[in-house]
């Protein structure tokens, strides 16, 4: 798809759509109609959330972080696909995304986007007022690395990591609205350092998947550049999620309940580590992986908050 054929899409196929069709594809062009990939946002900035106020946040609170969640989310799916829309045509799992298609226009999604980055500071500014001056700046230390990271996969041979990074300001941006600082000490970085750990896992498998597409069309990932190592380190990643969030948590004064969930889901994201090293996966396999990370990663909040009644 050539770029004049997305950016023709606003002014021929897109007026035609009905409003369904239309509504359709800006919903999948934020991904709000796949809820794993926001609720894999979301789960860390509970973490952070249920830590740092070693219980349950005020609700209202709740409410803002999920909201912003989604916000970021998406604003992020559309960046991706705007820096993509000449490559993901190219590759067989993305290849119908509303950009690669045609069924969205440049200048729909750059509007969606900045919509939803609009959205996103609402968020922040209906943040307490104490706080809220620490929770903009690190909003604003956010964008550019959101914004940019679906370029890293042309320079960088491990643009999971930058992924990471991105995810990370999910675990500090909560952390901020609850305790109006970063100084949360060990808590707080050891969250945040499950948070990257968890991410950079569960997206070098993402990126299992799309190897023989990558390759042919010059895409970088952490799965290509691990090769045959990947499974291992995607073990040892989940291994030191697990240990830090749970450093963390008696680190914070967590009780003896939060310990049996715990302990399922480090041997359950374990075991789905294991799972990558049989030979000749299907494709499939990979994406349940990513399912069940989302999964396992609600268990570990669920064990927090059991853990801090």
């Amino acid at each position: 798809m050539t770029e004049g054929h997305g950016a023709d899409t606003l002014a021929g196929s897109w007026p035609g759509c009905m409003p369904r069709q239309r509504a359709r594809a800006l919903l999948e062009l934020l991904r709000w109609h796949k809820p794993s990939g926001r609720l894999i946002l979301l789960i860390p900035a509970l973490w952070s959330l249920w830590l740092a106020r070693a219980g349950l946040p005020p609700l209202p609170l709740l409410g803002w972080i999920v909201l912003g969640a989604l916000a970021v989310s998406g604003a992020g799916c559309i960046a991706n696909d705007l820096w993509d829309r000449r490559l993901d045509p190219q590759v067989e799992r993305t290849a119908n995304r509303p950009l690669a298609s045609g069924r969205v226009g440049v200048s729909a999604a750059v509007a969606l986007l900045l919509l939803m980055l609009v959205l996103a500071l609402l968020v922040v500014l209906a943040l307490p007022p104490a706080h809220r001056q620490l929770c903009l700046l690190l909003a604003l230390a956010a964008l550019p690395p959101v914004l940019l990271y679906p370029s890293a996969k042309r320079w960088f041979g491990y643009p999971q990591a930058v992924l990471a990074l991105c995810w990370g300001f999910a675990v500090l941006l909560p952390w901020a609205a609850v305790r109006g600082s970063l100084a949360g000490g060990w808590p707080l970085w050891l969250t945040w350092g499950a948070t990257l750990l968890w991410t950079f896992g569960f997206d070098t498998v993402y990126a299992m998947a799309d190897r023989p597409d990558d390759e042919r069309v010059g895409i970088r990932s952490s799965a290509r550049s691990l090769g045959e190592q990947a499974p291992l380190v995607v073990a040892l990643c989940y291994s030191a999620t697990a240990l830090a969030l749970a450093a963390a948590a008696v680190l914070s004064g967590v009780s003896f309940a939060f310990w049996p969930l715990w302990l399922l889901a480090a041997v359950l994201m374990q075991q789905q580590a294991a799972v990558l090293r049989r030979p000749a996966l299907p494709a499939a396999a990979y994406g349940r992986h990513f399912q069940r990370q989302v999964q396992l990663g609600a268990l570990l909040l669920l064990a927090l908050i059991v853990g801090f009644r």
